[in-house]
């Protein structure tokens, strides 16, 4: 098996059974929105904010069994302020002619070495989730 099959098993298997597994216990429930480029289901605490797994980005790396990304999506096209745009917040991901939804993206390294980093990752995945979902909280009205 190759190194890029080997690790998308690996991520996948780790996602489904910890990741959001400990993440519904955290009032995660299964989000309703299809991703535009992610085809397995994501995450949501609300319908503003959904969370997906990337486990393609990266998965021809060596240590590509330590780490995956974990895409935070604003799944409306809509202008947001400018102060919620950039690397640090939300970027555009085109969804059709004209049209984009906003997305953030986080590498989580959930094992160093030999040390696994299980507790702290999801505590960071929550944490971050929190975070974004309080800035575009308020654009919520505007939603049609």
């Amino acid at each position: 098996m190759k190194i890029v099959e080997a690790n998308k098993i690996f991520r996948k298997s780790i996602i489904k059974g910890f990741f959001e597994t400990e993440l519904m216990k955290l009032d995660f429930k299964k989000s309703n929105v299809n991703h535009p480029s992610i085809v397995d289901d994501g995450l949501m605490k609300s319908n503003l904010l959904h969370i997906f797994f990337d486990i393609e980005t990266g998965s021809d790396y060596p240590d590509g069994d330590e780490w995956f990304v974990v895409e935070f999506l604003f799944p409306y096209s809509m202008k947001l302020p400018d102060t919620i745009k950039g690397t640090d917040y939300f970027t555009t991901i085109t969804i059709e002619e004209g049209k984009n939804f906003w997305h953030h993206r986080e590498l989580i390294r959930y094992k160093y070495g030999k040390s696994k980093k299980l507790e702290e990752s999801i505590k960071f995945i929550e944490t971050k989730y929190s975070t974004l979902h309080e800035m575009v909280e308020p654009l919520e009205k505007d939603i049609k």
